[in-house]
């Protein structure tokens, strides 16, 4: 039996998300294929936590689960009091759209539009946004990753790390109640992995809510909490007791060369 996760310090004591007995069934032909199994567990309000798993594990299902993007067969899933397992596609939509923030591998920008364009985005829908508004709320997210000086640069003028920090900045510019990211370091060399991490510990030490799949044990040490899958059950549940800290990761990086 997994144990109970207790609060840190850091966190409020308001459950954020909350997954009780979630299964997900899918028919492949006359076999039916258990995604998950009967996964519950909690995450609380200003926590840091990755989701860790191998192919088949049920880590992708489960992402698609939590971003609101597809139904458990059973069981409930709980976003900021909402049961989202109640809701039809158009509330789901909704609620999507304004209590998460979306971090991509791919970073998902469009590529005829500007950094700020993209950052803009996602109040579009929000038709109690003014367009004078919704700029200012664009350029103060790419200012919290730092990228307001390219705020009318292209996806193909920027670096892969560059296009993430928008695709951050994305993600915040809805004052979401949590960021869910998926695989969001997968693209990125080591140093470049390290500085998107310090971002998102630095938006978790300001109070933001972080949800990060990912294979890579090393990323899952800069998070506060580790949820493993297996096999579409919950393998294991634990806080990390030594977090590594990103800035100090990339200061202990070997210099590149044009900086020697």
């Amino acid at each position: 039996m997994i144990s109970p996760i207790i609060l840190s310090r850091s966190t409020s004591g308001k459950v954020i998300l909350d997954v009780r007995h979630v299964k997900r069934d899918f028919r492949m032909g006359a076999e039916v294929v258990h995604a998950l199994r009967g996964v519950s567990f909690s995450i609380f309000a200003g926590e840091f936590v990755t989701i860790m798993g191998t192919s088949g594990s049920g880590k992708s299902t489960l992402l698609y689960t939590l971003g609101c993007m597809d139904r458990p067969t059973s069981g409930e899933y709980i976003l900021d009091g909402e049961p989202t397992h109640k809701l039809k596609r158009d509330s789901l939509s909704e609620l999507r759209n304004k209590k998460i923030g979306f971090v991509f591998q791919n970073y998902s920008l469009l590529a005829r539009t500007s950094a700020l364009e993209n950052v803009e985005l996602p109040l579009l829908y929000d038709s109690e946004v003014s367009a004078k508004d919704r700029k200012e709320r664009a350029m103060a997210s790419l200012e919290k990753v730092g990228l307001a000086n390219r705020c009318g640069h292209l996806p193909n003028q920027l670096s892969g790390g560059q296009q993430q920090r928008v695709a951050i900045a994305r993600a915040l510019v809805n004052d979401p109640v949590m960021i869910l990211a998926d695989e969001a370091t997968g693209n990125l060399d080591t140093r470049t992995s390290y500085e998107i991490m310090s971002i998102f510990q630095k938006l978790n030490s300001q109070g933001k809510t972080i949800v990060f799949v990912t294979h890579e044990p090393d990323i899952a040490n800069f998070s506060e909490r580790t949820i493993k899958l297996k096999d579409g059950l919950l393998h294991s549940d634990y806080k990390n007791e030594n977090i590594v800290s990103a800035d100090k990761a990339l200061a202990e990086l070997p210099a590149l060369q044009d900086e020697k």
